[in-house]
Order: structure tokens, then C-alpha cells, then sequence
């Protein structure tokens, strides 16, 4: 397949998958659906997946696959629905009801806020404010309210420790803490660089990094895994916090995070090819384990839980670690079963060939990665633009990360 081919092809998934995030976006506020084939759902959205489809809207955009017009209203509806929903000290829910902006309960216990989600959220406004403050001034200052309300130390009951969850019934009851090494590495970054309630730099260095998941050093497939779990976990980890911090030249404590990541990805991938289970399907075009939906239902899956379930978000977003690999992926994944993976937003959400089963659904934690990460290794346009916050500079640099070895 000569290039362009290649790029007709980035160029229809890219602008497929988006239609998730504007074809599908709830029509009241605007946010991103948690999923699609579960009726049961329609009213329920996603504070981290809404934050991944900004990021997918502004590389539409860039692309001419949507107006910039368009992409100002849809932002400026979303942020109106979150002036008038509920804040749990400054931070957002994992679910949310479309229509009244209620709190959904994720969970019994998780009835508040969700700092990670608001991390992802927050994520994709500021990428958004950056890309919109000159040619929409306004709608950047409201963005930098929504911003500057996130009481990141509120999640922090002592300078150590940074909890993932806080509600007004719950308190800190569930009480699990962010260690590392898993997705959560822009919260930190954040939170550390929060103009109006900073985290203290003790919860990354004694909190996140000592655990005994954050340091790995194990070879798997002869590739050494600077971090992480046994076999380096679900390829979301190289992923969901990427999507806008640069990983190119980034290091922090001697951890080269570009080769972390890169590590994370060739060795879910070796993974595959060595196919220890014998699954039907694996292969060196056909590969990528993280949490999706599966034929009985939504796992983490890695390595260390295959299960047979391949999702196309995992390969596709990994293109700026490996984009051989995930172009041959991609290739066939276009092709299966005669475009069987084609649904109405993109790829479906996984398949496993094994059971002869593939997904009816579309997550929008997945689906978003899809565009973000593929424009990433396009052009660098998403990174170009969370990487100029000020805010992200200053938390970068207070953790102590350096890029290309200055300080970040």
C-alpha cells in the first residue's frame, strides 16, 4: 500500500471514528455517550471520554473533517453542561446523566468525584483552550474557570497520598490510592501544575513512584519493561495520558518515557505473535490487548489476561510507537471478514476470532485514543498544543521531568 493509500486510509478512520464524538454526542450537552449498543445507556456520559473526543474534535478540525465553527459549539455546549453540573470538591464524575447533569453512580461506593476522569477531562479543555484562545478568546476563559475549580489537593488527605476518589456520602471510603505505573501519569501533572490548588510534589515521588508496580526492569520477549506490570499490563497505559503529554525526549528519575512506552507496545505485540494460548486469529497484523469489551464481557485485557480478544484501539493507538506494526493493523483490520470490523463510528470495539464473535459497541475511552493518538504520529498536533500550556510546563517541571534533557 503506497502512501497515498496510507493516508486515504488514516484519513477514513479518523473521520469515522470522530462520528462518534459529533454524529453520537449526547444531544443535550454535547458530551460523549459512555458507550453505544446499550440502550439502557443512552443517557450516560463520560467525563474522561468526553475529554478524549475534544481531543478528537480539534484534530478533525485541523483535518477540514469538521468545521471550526462547528468545533467551537460543540465545546461551548459541553462546557455549559459542566458549569451546571455537579462538582465534587472542584472535580467532575466518572458518569454523568446527559440530560440533567445528575452524578451517576459508577459504582455502589462511587458516588463523587473521580479525579482521573476530571484529568482526562481537563486534559482535552486545556488542548482545546490552547487551540481556541485566539480565534475564540471567550470561550478560553471559560475553560480556564472549569480549570482552575479542579481542587486537586482536596483529593490529597495528606501531602503523600492522592486519592482517586471523594464523594459527600463516601468521604475517602474506597481509599484507592494513585501508585504507578498505570494511566493516571497526567493527574499528577496537573495536579502539580494547578494555578489554584496544587498537589504537593510528595504525592508523585512517595506516593505514585513507591510501588511496587511503578519499577519493573523485567525482559519479556528480549525487550527490557522499564515499568509497570509483569508483561507491562493493557496497552491503555501508553495511551490515555499520551495523548497529550509528549513522551518524545521526556524523562523523569532516569525512566525514558518514549522507551517505556515503546517497550509497553513491542512486547504486547510479541505477546501476540507468540500467541502462548493458541488463539485463532494472532498474528504480526493482527494484535493489540487492552481493556474492551469482550464475548462475556468488558475486561482488562494484557498479557497477563489474554482472553483472545483483540481490540483495534490498542494497535491503532500505539502508530506513533510502532507504526509499521499498527499499520499493518490497521490494513487488516480493515479487512476482516470483508469489513466486518466497520460499524457506525469507526472500528468496532474488539473481536475474537476464537469464539467467532465481534463486538456490536463503541466506547468513547477507546474510540477517542483512535484519532488523538493517530493525529499524534500524523502531525504531533495534540501534543504540540497541551505541551505550550504554562500550567502543564510548571507541573511537568515541579515533578521533575526534564525533556531532551532540560527541564521540562
Amino acid at each position: 500500500m503506497g502512501a497515498v493509500s496510507t493516508n486515504l486510509l488514516l484519513d477514513r478512520v479518523q473521520r469515522e471514528t470522530l462520528r462518534y464524538f459529533t454524529d453520537f454526542a449526547h444531544p443535550a450537552c454535547g458530551m460523549a455517550r459512555e458507550r453505544s449498543g446499550s440502550g439502557n445507556m443512552m443517557d450516560t456520559v463520560t467525563t474522561g471520554g468526553t475529554g478524549f473526543g475534544i481531543m478528537a474534535m480539534i484534530a478533525g478540525a485541523e483535518r477540514g473533517f469538521l468545521a471550526r465553527s462547528d468545533l467551537v459549539q460543540r465545546v461551548a455546549a459541553i462546557c455549559r453542561f459542566l458549569e451546571a453540573a455537579p462538582r465534587h470538591r472542584g472535580a467532575f464524575a466518572h458518569w454523568m446523566n446527559g440530560s440533567s447533569g445528575a452524578t451517576v453512580a459508577f459504582s455502589t461506593r462511587d458516588d463523587g468525584g473521580d479525579i482521573v476522569e476530571t484529568a482526562f477531562l481537563m486534559m482535552g479543555l486545556i488542548t482545546a483552550r490552547q487551540y481556541l484562545q485566539a480565534s475564540a478568546p471567550a470561550l478560553a476563559r471559560r475553560i480556564d474557570e472549569l480549570w482552575r475549580g479542579v481542587d486537586w489537593a482536596g483529593y490529597c488527605p495528606e501531602p503523600n497520598r492522592f486519592l482517586w476518589h471523594w464523594s459527600e456520602t463516601q468521604g475517602f471510603g474506597m481509599a484507592l490510592q494513585l501508585r504507578g505505573w498505570h494511566e493516571a501519569l497526567v493527574a499528577f501533572v496537573l495536579g502539580a501544575g494547578s494555578p489554584t490548588h496544587p498537589i504537593d510534589v510528595r504525592a508523585y515521588s512517595e506516593g505514585w513512584k513507591d510501588s511496587p508496580t511503578f519499577r519493573n526492569g523485567q525482559v519479556y520477549y528480549r525487550i527490557r519493561l522499564p515499568l509497570g506490570p509483569p508483561m507491562g499490563g493493557p496497552l491503555f497505559f501508553a495511551h490515555y495520558s499520551f495523548m497529550g503529554i509528549d513522551p518524545r525526549g521526556l524523562g523523569e528519575g532516569g525512566i525514558d518515557y518514549w522507551a517505556q512506552n515503546r517497550a509497553q507496545v513491542r512486547i504486547n505485540r510479541a505477546h501476540c505473535i507468540a500467541n502462548p494460548h493458541g488463539f485463532a486469529g494472532y498474528g504480526a497484523d493482527c494484535w493489540g490487548l487492552t481493556a474492551s469489551d469482550g464475548p462475556h464481557g468488558y475486561e482488562a485485557f494484557s498479557p497477563g489476561n489474554d482472553k483472545g480478544v483483540i481490540a483495534p484501539t490498542a494497535a491503532l493507538a500505539s502508530m506513533p510507537y510502532a507504526p509499521a506494526a499498527a499499520l499493518a493493523a490497521l490494513r487488516r483490520f480493515d479487512s476482516y471478514q470483508g469489513g466486518a470490523l466497520w460499524g457506525d463510528f469507526g472500528f468496532r470495539d474488539a473481536f475474537c476470532a476464537q469464539e467467532g464473535w465481534i463486538a456490536t459497541s463503541h466506547l468513547a475511552i477507546n474510540q477517542g485514543p483512535i484519532v488523538a493518538m493517530i493525529e499524534n504520529h500524523r502531525s504531533g498536533l495534540l501534543w504540540r498544543l497541551f505541551m505550550s500550556a504554562p500550567e502543564v510546563r510548571l507541573g511537568l517541571g515541579r515533578l521533575g521531568f526534564t525533556r531532551g534533557g532540560v527541564t521540562a
